[in-house]
C-alpha cells in the first residue's frame, strides 16, 4: 500500500497528513476543532479532503482520544469529547470513500514511535506519553497489544497510590495525578507556597502568584536552576520511573520510550526517571535493564503512527 492520510484531532485543531511508506509526512491540512461531536466528524473529513488533494490516497487512520473497540471502529468512550458508543470508522469513511482505521491516540504515538522513531530496532516496546496526563502504549513482539476489547495500556490509570488524588475518571490514586504534566504544576505551586525564597525566579515567569505558575513556567525555571522548579520534576520523575518499573516487571520491554510535552525537557527529566527507574526496579542488580530513551517524532507521532497502522489494514 502507498500513501494513507494520518489524522491528530487535537483539543484546538484536527490536523491531518499524507504519510509515505517511511513515515515521512508529505502534506498536512489543519481545521479547527469544532465544539459539538457531530461537526467534529464533518471537521476530520475536510481535513483530509484538504490533505489528500493532489495525492493518491489509501486509507485514512484516526488518533482518538478514549477506548476505542477492538474493531478498531467505534469510540466506546472519549474523555473529552461526547461520543459513546461512536460508530467514527462509518460515519467518516461515509464522508471520504475511503477505508478508514481508527485507533487509540497514545497507541498510535506508540506506533508512530516504534515505527519511525526511537523504538527503531527494538521488537518489545512500552511507551508513555507524560503529558497533560499520562497515556501509553504496549508493543510486544512487534505488534500493537491492544487486550481483548481493545482498550488496553491505560496506564494513566493504574491506582499508585489507595484513596490518593481524586482523577478526573473519577478514581483515586491514579499513576497521572502523579507523573503528568498536571503534577509537576501542583508540585511547583505546593513547593513555591511552603518556600517562595527559593522559587523567585519561577514565580517571576508568571504574575507573582503560585496559582499564576504554568507548565511553561515550571520548564523555563529548571532550565534556569531555580531550585523549586528543579525538585518539581525530580519529584514527577520519581513517580514516573517507578512506574516504569513495575511495567518492567509486567512487561519485561527492552526500551521505554518517554513522549508527550514533558518529555521535551530532555534530559532534565529523563535523567532523574531512569535513575528512579534504577532506584525501584525488582532484582535490578542482577536483571538486564531496558533502556529509558527519549520521544523521537514529538507532536508527530500520533498523525505518522495512525496513517501507518492504516495502511498495514
Amino acid at each position: 500500500m502507498g500513501l494513507t492520510i494520518g489524522v491528530d484531532i487535537g483539543g484546538t485543531k484536527i490536523a491531518a497528513g499524507v504519510v509515505d511508506e517511511e513515515g515521512a509526512i508529505l502534506n498536512t491540512f489543519t481545521v479547527p476543532t469544532p465544539a459539538t461531536a457531530e461537526a467534529i466528524v464533518d471537521a476530520i473529513a475536510s481535513a483530509v479532503e484538504g490533505a489528500r488533494e493532489g495525492h493518491e490516497i489509501e486509507a485514512v487512520g484516526i488518533g482518538a482520544a478514549g477506548y476505542v473497540d477492538d474493531k478498531r471502529a467505534t469510540v466506546l468512550f472519549a474523555p473529552n469529547i461526547d461520543w459513546r458508543h461512536e460508530p467514527l470508522k462509518d460515519k467518516v469513511e461515509q464522508r471520504v470513500g475511503l477505508p478508514v482505521v481508527v485507533e487509540n491516540d497514545a497507541n498510535a504515538a506508540a506506533w508512530g514511535e516504534y515505527r519511525f522513531g526511537a523504538g527503531k530496532g527494538h521488537d518489545d516496546v512500552i511507551c508513555i506519553t507524560l503529558g497533560t496526563g499520562l497515556g501509553g502504549g504496549i508493543i510486544i513482539g512487534n505488534k500493537l497489544r491492544r487486550g481483548r476489547f481493545g482498550v488496553a495500556a491505560e496506564f494513566g490509570h493504574i491506582r499508585v497510590v489507595p484513596d490518593g488524588l481524586l482523577c478526573g475518571c473519577g478514581s483515586q490514586g491514579c499513576w497521572e495525578q502523579y507523573a503528568s504534566g498536571r503534577a509537576l504544576v501542583r508540585y511547583a505551586r505546593q513547593r513555591a507556597a511552603a518556600t517562595p525564597e527559593n522559587a523567585v525566579l519561577l514565580l517571576s515567569l508568571g504574575d507573582g502568584t503560585t496559582e499564576g505558575i504554568q507548565g511553561k513556567h515550571v520548564s523555563e525555571a529548571a532550565r534556569q536552576g531555580d531550585p523549586v522548579a528543579v525538585d518539581s520534576f525530580r519529584e514527577l520523575a520519581r513517580w514516573a520511573g517507578a512506574g516504569l518499573a513495575d511495567l518492567a516487571s509486567l512487561f519485561d520491554p527492552s526500551a521505554f520510550i518517554v513522549g508527550g510535552g514533558v518529555s521535551d525537557e530532555g534530559e532534565l527529566v529523563l535523567d532523574p526517571i531512569r535513575k528512579s527507574f534504577r532506584r525501584w526496579l525488582i532484582g535490578g542488580a542482577w536483571r538486564p535493564h531496558a533502556q529509558v530513551l527519549a520521544a523521537q517524532l514529538g507532536g508527530k507521532a500520533g498523525l505518522v503512527g495512525a496513517a501507518d497502522l492504516a495502511r498495514q489494514g
